[in-house]
């Protein structure tokens, strides 16, 4: 179960037709998901359809409708300066914008592969292609991950198939893979073991004596691995890190 706006909701089941995926669900189980949900999910009156049937009861009066460990003062700040920037209209999308974005990905890819086919692979064509075609791959990565939060069309459909336009025939990676695991990290930023960002190879890379004992005792649950480049600065509690190259290739997502 999970609580919405102060209604509890038995998710059991659903969370394994859920669209964006069971594991964001089970990362709330028996905490306080409103945020998450305002987050995710843009027609609201349409989820909360699907939602009536899973009611389970309401919290009491005088239970806290909050995680334990987040400031109450802050939490309802933050509630409030959202609905200042949707009247603001600040979220709304500029489709002129994103169609300069998508056409200039595309002349930029296409110029990658036009200049070794008409110059050659000497050097100087090359280190030109390579350029292009590494600015156009970085900028379809972002631009997917604005297609990927269906903050460009105000209909989802049309935000995942263009995402997979981008990200599968652009890119070569599966959308679906990457929403999968994307959505875990917003759902849950910066948590270890929830945020698939943070499940990084124990041999490689780990910050700080809890984090590392961690990670370690988790090795065997692990199916993410990582080749990191890093500069790690410590001293004494505190733990840095400045990662440099992050490549990440997922095999087996248990």
């Amino acid at each position: 179960w999970l609580v919405i706006d102060r209604k509890v909701y038995d998710v059991s089941r659903f969370s394994k037709q859920h669209p964006g995926g069971s594991r964001v669900i089970r990362h709330y189980a028996g905490q306080d998901a409103t945020d998450a949900f305002v987050a995710f999910h843009n027609d609201k009156s349409l989820v909360k359809k699907y939602l009536r049937s899973l009611l389970i009861g309401e919290l009491a009066p005088d239970q806290p409708s909050f995680e334990s460990n987040k400031k109450k003062s802050l939490l309802e700040d933050f509630r409030e300066l959202r609905c200042t920037v949707e009247k603001m209209g600040l979220l709304r999308p500029n489709y002129f914008f994103f169609f300069l974005v998508f056409l200039h990905l595309l002349v930029l890819d296409a110029a990658s592969w036009l200049v070794i086919w008409y110059f050659g692979i000497s050097l100087v064509p090359f280190l030109a292609g390579m350029v292009f075609f590494t600015v156009a791959q970085i900028q379809m990565g972002w631009f997917q991950h604005d297609l990927g939060h269906c903050s460009v069309f105000r209909k989802p459909r049309w935000n995942r198939l263009l995402q997979i336009v981008v990200i599968n025939v652009l890119k070569g990676l599966p959308a679906s893979w990457w929403n999968h695991l994307h959505n875990q990290h917003h759902a849950k930023p910066n948590c270890f073991r929830k945020d698939p960002d943070l499940n990084m190879h124990p041999l490689l890379f780990s910050l700080g004596k809890t984090l590392s004992v961690e990670v370690s005792m988790g090795i065997l649950s692990l199916a993410h691995y990582n080749i990191f480049s890093f500069f790690s600065l410590e001293r004494r509690r505190r733990s840095s890190c400045l990662t440099i190259t992050s490549i990440s290739i997922s095999s087996v997502s248990n």
